[in-house]
């Protein structure tokens, strides 16, 4: 297996902690679910944790009633969950608590392959949503989700980006703009922070492309595609400093 992902494959893991629970989802999983890779399973909560500490799958198949920590304990242990969760249980009675604990999908025992599979294609459904809006940074750019596939955008020469609610535009030095599914907090965390700078809850910008600055009437930036960008009064002396930091650098 390459160390790149095959969008159309589920890492999991299975928690039951009886025997014929744990190997009877395992061989239904393999026999009509080859999209599914069965990574570990678990007899016990403790386990699980292990498992998914050390494997890091994509979904657990959690059985709920168990000796001593039972599934709802398990989910407990987590405040933000990295993987989703397929509770696979023989009592229909833990629907709302499910749906409370944050589950992706409930399914009874026996377990009724049409259903299982219905499961696993909406787990591949949200896999593919998940991918379609991941910003890839590589070496000096970035690799921008687009309708039909992807977008590479060479980072020196983004002259602002700006802030949308979840979404960001991109502004480049063409011309050009991009508007991507992502939070400017993503890009601020990812872009290199000697050259980009938060102006304001709304705007980061690349200190390259800056025409000038004035803090007549408040403090903003014009850049050298003619936005005028404001500087929040909090940040201003931040970013005078900046400035100095940049231009001793160049």
């Amino acid at each position: 297996m390459t160390s790149t992902q095959n969008i159309q494959q589920i890492r999991a893991i299975i928690v039951d902690d009886e025997r014929y629970g744990r190997e009877n989802l395992k061989q239904i999983l393999e026999t009509y679910c080859p999209e599914v890779e069965i990574l570990g399973l678990a007899d016990s909560v403790v386990k699980a944790q292990e498992l998914v500490s050390i494997l890091k799958p994509d979904v657990v198949f959690l059985d709920i009633n168990m000796p001593v920590l039972d599934g709802f304990d398990f989910l407990e242990e987590y405040d933000a969950r990295s993987f989703k969760v397929v509770i696979v249980t023989g009592h229909d009675n833990f629907g709302i608590q499910a749906v409370k604990a944050g589950s992706f999908d409930y399914i009874l025992k026996p377990i009724s392959i049409k259903e299982l599979k219905q499961t696993v294609k909406k787990l591949l459904s949200e896999q593919q949503k998940s991918l379609q809006t991941t910003v890839v940074k590589e070496a000096d750019k970035l690799m921008i989700p687009a309708t039909h596939g992807f977008n590479v955008l060479v980072i020196d020469e983004i002259i602002r980006l700006e802030a949308d609610g979840c979404y960001t535009t991109i502004s480049m030095k063409d011309g050009k703009s991009t508007v991507v599914s992502r939070t400017l907090k993503d890009f601020e965390d990812s872009l290199p922070k000697e050259q980009f700078f938060r102006t304001h809850k709304s705007h980061l910008i690349n200190i390259k492309y800056i025409k000038d600055y004035s803090n007549l009437s408040g403090s903003h930036v014009t850049m050298t595609d003619g936005s005028k960008i404001e500087i929040s009064r909090r940040k201003a002396p931040d970013f005078v400093q900046k400035i100095k930091s940049f231009l001793k650098s160049v």
